[in-house]
Formats: C-alpha cells, structure tokens, sequence
C-alpha cells in the first residue's frame, strides 16, 4: 500500500526547488518551516490512510451513468467530503474568497500525494482548482461573488469544456455557440467530450469553463469566448436553482482513471428547461472579454499542466514504491555476490540481482528527477508573484520555460516507471490482482492530455527557448554548469564520474540549444520541429542530473546525505550518457526525418 514519502517531498521542496531560501528572506510572509512540515505530514497522511486504500476500489468499480446520474466508486463522495472539511481545495486560493493564500509550491506537493493515492479521484480538485483561478483572474464581480467561494471550499467542482468530436488539439475549428440574450446572459449549445468530472455525484454543482463562439466572431482562434456553465443555477440569496440546460449524454471507456467520469456533455438540447419559459440553450456568463476566450482559458491551462506533470510523478512514486516491496520479497535464483546481495542459503529476493537493481534504481532516479523538475516550476511561479519588476519578470520566464519539461518529462517518467515496475513483478506484473498494471494504465493518459507532449515540445522550442532572445535558457544553463562545479569541487570520492558526466550533459543541452535557436533565426522551423521532442528529453534528463546532483551535495542531517549521493552517482553514470545521443538526433536528424516521411505515404 501506498505511503506518501513526506520526508523526501519536504527534502526536494526545501533543498532542491529553494522553499529553503524563500523562507529565509519572508517571500511568503510569516510562513514557517514548522507550518510546512505540519501542511505535508498531514497531506500524507490523509493520502495514505483514507485516500489509498479507496483508490483500488475506484479502479475495480468505476464510474457509472444510469439514467441520466453518474455514480462514483463506493465510499469516493464521503471521501471527497473529508477531503473538503480538512480545507486542501483553498490551499492557494486567496483569502478574500476563502483560501489560505499558500505558496503554489505546497499545493502541488499535496497533489502529488493525493494522485499516488488515487490519481482518478485527484482529477475532480485538480480541475476544480484550475476553474477558480481562471474566474479569479478574468471573472466579472458578480461572478466572483457568486462562484468563488463555494469553489474554493470545494463544495462546488468544476471543469474544463474544451475539446469536441471534430476538434481535438485544434481549437480553431471548435464549433460550439454562444447566443446573447440581451440581459447579459448568454444560450450555450454545442457538444464537449473529454470532460474530466463532468457529471458526478460528489458535489452539489458543477461549474463548466466553456469555450464557444458568438455569431459574429472572427475565424479560427481569435474567436472563441469563455463562459461559465453552472449545473445548477444560482439564486440571488445563494442557494442552488434550476437545472441548467446541461448534462452529461455518455461515459467513456477507459484504459485507466476508471474511477474518474470522462464524460461527453451536451449543452442547449433542451433536455432541461433551465429559466421555465421553454427556451433552449443553456445559460451561460461571459468570463473575461468576448472574443478573448483562449487568454483565459490559459490560464487554467497553464496551471494544470503542470498538475499533469505531477501527476507522472505521483504515478511513478507509487508504482517505485510496490515494485521496490515486491522485490523484496520475492525470491528467483541465487544472486551472484556482490554489495547489494546478502549471502544466504537457497533463493535470492530479486532485489538482489543486479539487472532488477538497475530498474528499481532508474525508477527513483526518474521520479526523483520529474519530482524536482515540478516542485522547480512550481516555486519559480510562485517567485513571480512575490518579487518585482525585472526579478519577477525573470521567474516567470524560468516557470514558463520549465512548464513544458515538467509536464511531459514527468508523465513520460511516469509511464517508463510504471511499466518497469511490471517488469520488475514479471509475469505477476501482467496480472490485475497485483496492481501493478493499474499504475500504466493511469499513467498513460499524462502524456495526452492537457495538450500532448509532442505539443510541448512545438511550445518550448517555438515559444520558450527565444524567451529573452535566448537569455533566459542560456542564463539557466549556466545555472545547472555552477551545480557540476561544486559536485567536482567537493572532493566527495563517492560522486564517482558525476561531475564528469553531469558536465557533458550540459554540454549537450548548450549545444542542441544553440542549435535550435539558430535554426529559427534562419527560418529552418521544420528542421527545428523535428528535433524538438529528442531535445525535450534531453533537457529533462540534464536536470534530473542537476537536481539529483544539487540535492546530493546537502547535508540535511537526515542520515540520509550517502544515499543521495548514490543514486545521483547511478543517474549520472547510467542515465546521462542518452544526452548525447539526443543532441545528435536535434542536430542532425532532420534531413533524413523530413526525407523520408515519402514512406508513410
């Protein structure tokens, strides 16, 4: 069973993403260390004592539609009840609205345990938390006063309405319309798909962020408004009114997140009559200007893409945890001797046998690395928010630069750890009754959503990279070069080759960077297109050395400090080298890509 690593969470928080530093100089106010520790031991324990053990119970059950009712998982609405009363919805919400105004660093710590303990369940608060930032920041103030606070409570959820049957990551063709009514309302008709918690019976309303067009809008994306869908309306004294003319037409069947409804939502049929005066459409509020839907779709977007990345991590912590507790236990062969193995009679627990030690150490190395990458992000949003003028301008170039690593080196760790632990279980591994098979299968949907990982790769390279005409990237190279230095100055004979390796990774990154950066500047976009997703990689495993390197030269007093420096030894001796192999594929795998793209003709 899952037990959340709150010593190493708290570890990579303080240590490697810099809460350490923040708190030293009152970034966050009167936010203290003792406060931080309180936050996480009690995250992690809700995590593993009352969320865990339900998750198996959503994966098995499932989400179900009848009649017109999505049912969740036995026990999953008194679970979503405890877990609302214990305030983790408005963890970073303001407080005017109800929030704790905490850093966002803590937040995504939390839902990194809350995804290991069930990542399907975890959906409902991550969308939700998405949904208030958006109508906090581009929300009328009727609209804020009527929403916000019952969405940070968590007594209301809410979704992102954004894909439709025609239109997945194109958003330009999207169809939906928006009819004004004259009062400043608005009638929404169309279809959604996807849509994460659509229906469900763990809360009272549901507030849908619909993107839809206006009669008059101009093609493509320039077009698309947001509004504000609620299940229910609102009376004006607060209280729930009639059903909307909303709701959900079918469940989809998933490979994993059983216990989370993905739902395909109809909007305007007439099914429910929302006002009484048998006009169809449902009622919908404007959110932000018209026309400039996209904007503030954003910046929900934005904040979950880095919720996904978590999620890869939270998968692969889980998925470490029980291959780590299978080996250990389970006995094949006789391991030869060596410093991992105990001599013994009879069979080897397998966690002894070199080539299963090298799986299990890959899998922490990569969650370690993506946990670092997140809580990075992270604490480089919240820095943007808490200095000023060309500081703040610097951290929020560094969190939307590392936007895109964390989400999708993160979720494609959280696939390669999971699947290395079925390996690790064996033929076991392949069998439902372990559970290991359940972790891919939740994980595989990181790397899709939220915009996919290849998307990423276009948005870093396009967008990213020329942030500062290439300075902000250059500058934080040359950040992650001062870590190898001090690796290679510490004389620590236990780093081994680190300092050698982690400096040639770097060396990679620099150069497929240049690159890049040059072949935009020329005009060559295809050519930069095609090494964008090699470099995307790249990228993310010259940080996992640098942030498992930065960590390893702690001494937190934690007994812990011989440890880290064998793992970063492990990644740096074992994992670093596909850098430059990756630099080789930016650099000089475009002609032959292009060329022969006749084949699948």
């Amino acid at each position: 069973m899952y037990r959340a690593p709150v010593e190493d969470i708290a570890f990579t928080l303080k240590h490697v993403a810099g809460l350490d530093a923040a708190l030293e100089i009152g970034s966050f106010g009167d936010l203290s260390t003792d406060l931080v520790d309180a936050i996480l031991e009690e995250a992690g324990r809700f995590a593993s004592q009352e969320m865990a053990p339900l998750g198996e119970i959503g994966d098995r059950q499932g989400a179900r539609l009848e009649d017109g009712k999505v049912t969740t998982p036995d026990g999953w609405p008194a679970l979503y009840k405890s877990w609302r009363e214990g305030g983790w919805n408005g963890l970073t919400a303001r407080e005017e609205f109800g929030g704790q105004n905490l850093p966002h660093m803590l937040n995504v710590a939390a839902l990194e345990m809350w995804n290991s303990a069930s990542m399907a369940f975890a959906l409902a608060p991550t969308l939700t938390m998405g949904a208030i930032e958006a109508v906090a920041t581009h929300g009328s103030a009727a609209l804020k006063a009527t929403y916000l606070e019952k969405m940070v409570s968590g007594e209301w959820t809410g979704t992102m309405n954004l894909t439709e049957p025609h239109a997945g990551s194109d958003l330009g063709v999207l169809k939906s319309r928006a009819e004004p009514t004259g009062d400043g309302t608005y009638r929404i008709f169309g279809q959604k798909i996807y849509i994460t918690w659509g229906e469900h019976d763990a809360a009272d309303n549901i507030i849908h962020l619909v993107l839809a067009r206006l009669p008059d809008a101009p093609a493509g994306t320039r077009g698309i408004s947001l509004f504000l869908v609620p299940k229910h309306l609102v009376n004006e004294d607060g209280s729930l009114g009639p059903r909307n003319d909303v709701f959900c037409h079918s469940l989809e069947h998933k490979l994993g997140i059983h216990g989370s409804p993905t739902c395909t939502m109809i909007y305007g049929d007439g099914k429910f009559d929302a006002d009484g005066t048998g006009t169809k459409g449902a009622i919908g509020y404007l959110v932000g200007e018209e026309n400039k839907g996209l904007a503030c779709m954003f910046t929900m977007m934005n904040n979950a893409r880095l919720a996904v990345g978590i999620q890869g991590v939270a998968v692969a912590e889980a998925a470490t945890q029980k291959a780590i507790a299978f080996a250990r236990d389970r006995t094949q062969g006789r391991a030869p001797e060596w410093a991992g193995a105990t001599k013994r009679e009879g069979m080897s627990p397998i966690i002894e046998h070199p080539d299963v030690a090298r799986m299990l150490l890959t899998m922490k190395a990569l969650t370690q690395g993506s946990r670092a990458i997140c809580y990075a992000c992270a604490h480089a949003t919240d820095m943007s928010h808490h200095t000023e003028s060309d500081e703040a301008r610097n951290w929020a170039e560094r969190a939307a630069l590392l936007t895109p690593i964390a989400k999708s080196f993160s979720t494609d760790a959280g696939v390669d750890v999971a699947s290395l632990g079925i390996q690790v279980h064996g033929g076991m591994g392949f069998i439902e009754e372990t559970g290991a098979a359940r972790y891919l299968r939740d994980a595989r949907i990181a790397p899709i959503y939220e915009g996919t990982n290849g998307i990423q790769a276009i948005d870093l390279v396009l967008r990213k990279l020329p942030l500062s005409s290439g300075g902000q990237v250059s500058g934080f190279i040359a950040e992650l070069r001062e870590i190898a230095a001090r690796v290679r100055a510490s004389g620590n004979g236990q780093f081994g080759e680190t300092a050698v390796r982690l400096t040639a990774s770097l060396d990679d990154l620099d150069a497929a960077t240049t690159w890049l950066l040059q072949a935009q500047t020329e005009g060559r976009t295809a050519e930069a297109l095609a090494g964008a997703t090699p470099y995307q990689r790249l990228f993310g495993l010259a940080l996992t050395g640098a942030y498992l390197a930065k960590g390893a030269l702690v001494d937190a007093g934690d007994g812990q400090g011989a440890k880290r420096v064998a793992l970063c030894r492990f990644a740096a001796e074992n994992m670093l080298s596909e850098t430059a192999a990756l630099r080789d594929q930016v650099v000089s795998g475009a002609p032959s890509l292009l060329a022969a793209h006749a084949v699948l003709g």
